[in-house]
């Protein structure tokens, strides 16, 4: 004769199965001291209302153990809700940083604005009464100026440009009246630049570049690609020996920008 369950006996455990998904408790199981033919004297109904044995025998059995002393029945069913979405075993996750640097240009030119005065003091000419009359009043040598910065550069592709404010060099603006054969009002100069750069787009070791602007020339320009460096600036106004220079104040002005593209 079979045992039959009690409950002092009954240990129940019961577990979470998180992966891979397991099919839900429910079940039915009948048992009878009876020497009832099988399947009545032991029967095991799993998932009663789609078995093998169908509603029918499930109903049979229910209806002796209901209704009669006969048997005893053990029922376990569990049911809980499936995973909100389908559940993903990797999980990748793609950060993107950005961010932004602003281009910028610089250039140290001093404290203030007289260290960008460049005064070359008197420009000496032959003023000996002994020289030759085709050589009196000519300048005696030329004059220069030498200009350097530690700190200059830009952080992206870059436009150096140098513009004269006249063409003609320094320029005596109150010359009086003179002999245009023997004699001029202006003083040519020529300006070149030198610093450590690379070409426009070029990702390369940088290596000298030079800007020059000659005595004829108003200006002239080059582009090329993020550097920081020194830069030096000569300025050079050669020693004009054709013609004397009239007495006066020479000024003239040169600008050098720096300009990301």
């Amino acid at each position: 004769m079979r045992k039959l369950l009690t409950a002092s006996a009954a240990v129940i455990a019961i577990a979470a199965v998180s992966s891979p998904a397991a099919a839900q408790t429910n079940e039915r199981h009948y048992a009878t001291p009876l020497p009832f033919p099988a399947p009545f004297n032991s029967l095991e109904v799993t998932n009663p209302q789609n078995g093998f044995l169908g509603g029918i025998v499930t109903a049979i059995a229910d209806g002796i153990v209901e209704n009669t002393n006969i048997g005893t029945r053990y029922t376990a069913a569990a049911d809980a809700p499936a995973d909100s979405e389908v559940a993903t075993r990797t999980v990748t996750v793609e950060f993107t940083l950005t961010g932004l640097v602003n281009q910028d240009c610089s250039f140290y030119a001093g404290n203030n604005a007289n260290a960008t005065n460049i005064d070359f003091g008197v420009i000496g000419v032959r003023t000996g009464d002994n020289e030759n009359v085709n050589n009196a009043f000519e300048m005696v040598g030329p004059a220069e100026a030498n200009i350097e910065t530690l700190t200059a550069g830009c952080n992206f592709n870059n436009r150096v440009s140098i513009t004269k404010d006249n063409v003609l060099g320094l320029v005596n603006q109150n010359p009086g009246g003179y002999d245009t054969n023997e004699f001029q009002a202006n003083i040519p100069y020529s300006v070149t630049a030198n610093w450590t750069g690379v070409a426009q787009d070029a990702v390369a070791t940088g290596t000298v570049q030079t800007l020059d602007v000659a005595t004829n020339v108003a200006s002239n320009e080059l582009t090329q690609g993020a550097w920081r460096s020194d830069m030096q600036i000569n300025i050079t106004a050669p020693a004009i020996t054709s013609n004397g220079l009239v007495a006066g104040a020479y000024t003239g002005t040169t600008t050098l920008v720096l300009q990301a593209l």
